[in-house]
């Protein structure tokens, strides 16, 4: 057989090829939007280069779900901030609380979704902050700066899809296939360590329903690639639920005594059949088509963090208003607005207070590139094709910044784009006022001092507290047996719902080895490893080995005492005496 070797590739000043396309699309992306909305004489042309600096992503399916939610946050934003202002314009200190309800809102909503969805609960904070808080002092002026930035941010949009579309921003799909073969291959190497009674710790079975799970959020960025994107995201999905169901029964044969050999027999052929199964979803992904299943990924929401983030995120920004209202700074108003938007892109990161020295860093950074850019490179330049060449060497080196494989320098690149074109504001005529430039820098600087300070007299939910609700999810899912979704759901459908519960937990640190004990009661107590009350058989061993094989089966469980000790650590488990 023939087989084709993968090329290198290219490498130009130390970075891939893929990274310097990257860049230029983001820089040929912003000059198109300013170019546009400067032929169409909007009064708020940074709109549409804000908008170009938040969607920069390298793949085009990513891009383009990010600028779809965009618009459609923007809309609600905007119909928020009408509804807002007429209603408390004239009531002064509620206005304020009024936003401060708003902002909670949204990040409460962002904390039940995931992914962009998320990304477009925070939206709706940044669309108020720009148009309602800016507009503070002259709520009259409300609706024409809503139309203006609705405006500003289509033509970033549309310059930002077209610009994709003719340099061939790269696919998303073919990422998440290496992905998913990746998983596949280390699902199939733990069911087969599991059927030979290899020892395999708790810790690497929640790690792999972790990884395998975090895809939920990508996948959906697929529908948007390309015409059959709808088939690649179903199959995309159907190779995730049969990935953590194998996994499942894998864990059922490991952690239990089977003493049907025909039992056994059936459990290894729905492993095989599942195999099959997901090389038949993986391929369905690279050709576009629909899966032999059509699974349903339902996702675990827990309302008591998302309400304790909203109420923090809303008292933040109180105490933010409460220092520009007691210091009468003008023009604060510009300050606070940045104090919102940072708040909400706080809630899309992993560590809220991580984002905010991030920001505290980026900030005066953003402030020198800006004043270089303004005062040394443009000095005075009236011309737009001088404008877009002075705009390269910035815009390319902070977009090669955010492509990256380091975290920390993607979100100081990112960070540094977004403040930078914040800062200078690209207008027609450009305002070259050293005193404008200077008071945008010192309120841009202000507002992330401010969001780092009050982060940490409020702070971010602490993962202790934030395990502690999981973990006591976990203790009333033992509880109350199945789920009232559970009669629509599948049991593949359902035991996803349980691994993203495991996934959670996961993220907020519970693998460490003080949360060791109760990650194994979790893992224990949720799908179909979890032996249940007999009222409760739905998601239980017995009945998954019993959807494999109709026929009787007895299957050796532990004893009501073990179950009852799993059930009483997590109870126990309680913070420094604050957890019920």
């Amino acid at each position: 057989m023939k087989t084709i070797a993968d090329r290198a590739p290219v490498v130009f000043a130390g970075l891939p090829a893929g990274s310097w396309g990257f860049a230029v699309r983001v820089w040929l992306s912003l000059t198109l939007a300013l170019y546009a909305s400067f032929a169409l004489e909007l009064q708020s042309p940074s709109s549409a280069a804000l908008t170009v600096a938040i969607l920069a992503i390298a793949t085009r399916g990513q891009g383009l779900e990010r600028a779809g939610y965009r618009l459609m946050a923007t809309a609600v934003g905007v119909a928020a901030s009408i509804t807002i202002t007429g209603l408390f314009a004239q009531t002064g200190a509620l206005l304020i609380v009024a936003f401060a309800v708003w902002i909670g809102l949204c990040i409460y909503k962002a904390g039940l979704v995931d992914g962009n969805r998320a990304y477009a609960a925070t939206l709706g904070i940044t669309t108020v902050a720009f148009v309602a808080i800016e507009q503070i002092d002259s709520p009259q002026n409300v609706f024409r700066a809503g139309v203006e930035r609705g405006a500003g941010i289509a033509i970033g949009i549309v310059a930002v899809a077209l610009v994709n579309d003719f340099l061939g921003a790269a696919n998303y799909y073919p990422k998440v296939v290496a992905q998913l073969e990746s998983l596949r291959t280390r699902v199939n190497e733990y069911a087969s360590s599991t059927l030979d009674s290899t020892i395999k710790t708790t810790e690497i079975a929640a790690t792999l329903l972790h990884d395998i799970v975090t895809l939920r959020s990508d996948i959906s960025s697929l529908a948007w690639e390309s015409s059959n994107g709808a088939a690649r995201t179903a199959a995309a999905r159907a190779t995730m639920v049969e990935l953590v169901f194998q996994l499942a029964v894998a864990r059922v044969l490991h952690g239990y005594t089977v003493t049907d050999k025909a039992v056994l027999d059936y459990a290894k052929s729905r492993l095989l059949h599942g195999r099959a199964d997901v090389l038949t979803c993986i391929d369905a992904i690279r050709s576009g088509t629909n899966p032999p299943h059509k699974w349903r990924t339902p996702f675990y929401r827990s309302h008591r963090i998302g309400i304790e983030n909203g109420l923090r995120a809303a008292t933040c920004f109180l105490m933010a208003a409460a220092v520009f209202v007691l210091t009468g700074w003008p023009q604060s108003a510009i300050s606070l607005a940045l104090v919102a938007v940072l708040i909400g892109l706080s809630a899309t990161v992993p560590s809220a207070r991580t984002f905010a020295i991030a920001a505290a860093v980026s900030s005066p950074t953003s402030f020198v590139l800006t004043g270089v850019l303004e005062f040394v490179l443009l000095d005075g330049v009236d011309a737009f094709p001088l404008l877009a060449i002075c705009l390269a060497p910035v815009i390319i080196g902070l977009a090669l910044a955010i492509s990256l494989p380091n975290p920390i320098v993607s979100v100081l690149g990112r960070l540094n784009l977004i403040f930078v074109v914040a800062i200078l504001g690209p207008s027609n005529p450009q305002n070259y006022d050293p005193q404008t430039f200077l008071l945008s820098g010192l309120f841009s600087c202000l507002a992330t001092t401010l969001v780092l300070a009050t982060q940490t007299l409020v702070p971010p939910l602490s993962t202790h507290r934030k395990l502690a609700l999981l973990f006591d999810a976990c203790r009333r899912e033992f509880d109350t047996g199945t789920y009232w979704r559970d009669r629509r759901w599948s049991p593949e459908e359902a035991t996803f719902f349980d691994a993203t519960l495991i996934e959670q937990i996961v993220s907020a640190g519970g693998t460490s080895n003080s949360n060791r004990r109760e990650l194994a009661a979790a893992m224990h107590d949720i799908g179909p490893t979890a032996c249940r009350r007999p009222a409760a058989h739905c998601r239980s061993p017995h009945a998954v080995i019993r959807r494999i094989n109709p026929a009787p089966c007895h299957v050796s469980v532990p004893s009501h005492q073990d179950l009852t000790s799993d059930r009483a650590s997590i109870r126990k488990w309680k913070p420094e005496g604050k957890f019920k």
